[in-house]
């Protein structure tokens, strides 16, 4: 089974950016879509972003469209969030999925911890 690991999270201005980082373990997953979504207290899962198994085609939740790019390199079994702009509504716990969907299941577990995303005004 596949685990996953995101890192890169942090505490940044408003106007800051970050790059988050998933890799994974136990198996490849170079054959999947995958994403991210996130979690701020209180409110539903959001998928955020998602990229399809070559690269080539991405999907971007409203609120995020200009400001984030995910990008993903199967030889290293990695994919990237890159945050820009960020904005306080950014705040959650991000995590990353394989066979990413745009509307994640409340009841669907993360297979990594996730990394904290919080951005003060």
């Amino acid at each position: 089974q596949v685990q996953l690991v995101e890192s890169g999270g942090g505490s940044v201005q408003a106007g800051g950016y970050l790059r988050l980082s998933c890799g994974a373990s136990g198996n490849t997953f170079s054959n999947a879509c995958v994403g991210w979504f996130r979690q701020a207290p209180g409110k539903e899962k959001e998928g955020v972003a998602g990229i399809d198994t070559s690269g080539g085609v991405t999907y971007y939740t409203y609120s995020v469209k200009g400001r984030f790019t995910i990008s993903r390199d199967n030889a290293k079994n990695v994919v990237y969030l890159q945050l820009n702009n960020l904005k306080s509504d950014d705040t959650a716990l991000y995590y990353c999925m394989t066979n990413f969907v745009t509307r994640v299941a409340t009841n669907y577990k993360p297979l990594g911890r996730g990394t904290q995303v919080t951005v003060s005004e």
